[in-house]
């Protein structure tokens, strides 16, 4: 599958925290606020089926770099975010592919 690269602009006044990124501790799946990406594929010109009715590392993606560009502006750390993060790392370390137990990355 080819890889893109799309650039994306995040809205003025539109902070990380509006996402408000979660993890369900029943089936530890991820939620986060459909407005928050809608409103960022709007400022980008983007179809947010792209992003939210495709495959769930295309989201996964946006939210990351959306967070490494907070956390480089020196806003406040993200649990879930950093949570998230380890988990890529610990799949790309394995070949990529698996989906760990969440918190267990």
């Amino acid at each position: 599958m080819k890889k893109i690269t799309i650039q994306i602009s995040i809205p003025e006044g539109l902070d990380f925290q509006a996402l408000d990124l979660a993890r369900d501790p029943g089936t530890g799946g991820i939620t986060f606020r459909l407005d928050a990406i809608k409103r960022i594929c709007a400022a980008s010109e983007i179809d947010p089926a792209l992003l939210l009715e495709s495959h769930e590392d295309n989201v996964a993606g946006l939210i990351v770099a959306w967070y490494t560009e907070h956390r480089a502006r020196g806003g406040d750390p993200d649990p879930v975010a950093e949570d998230l993060i380890r988990e890529a790392l610990a799949e790309d370390l394995l070949g990529g592919g698996i989906s760990h137990q969440p918190g267990r990355a």
